[in-house]
């Protein structure tokens, strides 16, 4: 596994991160959040959509069971559960409100994108955290090639802010417009600190890659706030 090459991620300081976008944000989350809990750093983790309720004992449903947490080296996952679907919502405030305190790195799901490698939001998304200093943006690589039909959620929406038909195939400039976008993935990201993640970059040459970072950092993007990066490649 490679290195995580953001600055953030060994500067010691205190964040809360929010995750949006699509390609694989939950999986970015949780690699994230246990290479930092490896590293000794007590992890909070939370949606303020809906995630899976984690089957891997990481759930903690009172203060008591997140410190238990903490203490054993892993991180927590907080939320109120739905019965019905398996899912978390946002926690309660007070939990949250007791236990941001404590922890030194937050990260939170705020987008919901249905397994598709990118998307544009709905007037109400993303649902930002008041306190999120960060924005991480994920987008998946296996969207080139494929219509924005097939591969973006609210394709209509994309197509429209793109001005083109959701039937276009989406190339370099498209997934880059959609990452760049006040209206796409940069929505209400305001003065937080903006990353990007390029996700699955094992799945597309070198080129490819390559373009994707030129086009970016031609608009402004600061190239080290850019992550190529591979499947499983998150480690402290």
């Amino acid at each position: 596994m490679a290195h995580c090459p953001f600055d953030f991620f060994t500067d010691g300081k205190k964040h809360t991160i929010c995750l949006v976008g699509g390609g694989g944000k939950t999986t970015v989350m949780y690699e994230l959040a246990a290479a930092w809990a490896g590293c000794g750093r007590k992890v909070l983790v939370l949606t303020s959509t809906h995630i899976l309720c984690p089957a891997d004992g990481s759930f903690a449903a009172y203060v008591p069971a997140v410190q238990n947490l903490w203490q054993q080296g892993r991180y927590a996952v907080i939320g109120t559960p739905e019965f019905a679907t398996g899912k978390l919502t946002l926690p309660p405030q007070s939990v949250y409100e007791a236990l941001k305190l404590q922890a030194d790195v937050i990260l939170c799901e705020a987008d919901g994108s249905r397994h598709h490698p990118c998307k544009v939001p709905a007037e109400y998304e993303p649902v930002l955290l008041p306190d999120c200093d960060m924005v991480l943006a994920v987008a998946g690589m296996d969207a080139l090639g494929n219509s924005l039909q097939q591969a973006c959620q609210r394709p209509q929406l994309a197509a429209e802010l793109l001005g083109c038909s959701a039937e276009k195939i989406i190339d370099a400039q498209m997934l880059a417009s959609l990452l760049l976008s006040e209206q796409g993935a940069r929505k209400n990201v305001g003065t937080r600190t903006y990353y990007i993640v390029l996700n699955k970059c094992d799945l597309i040459k070198a080129a490819q890659q390559e373009e994707m970072r030129r086009l970016l950092v031609g608009e402004g993007i600061d190239e080290q706030k850019i992550w190529l990066r591979e499947r499983g490649d998150s480690k402290c």
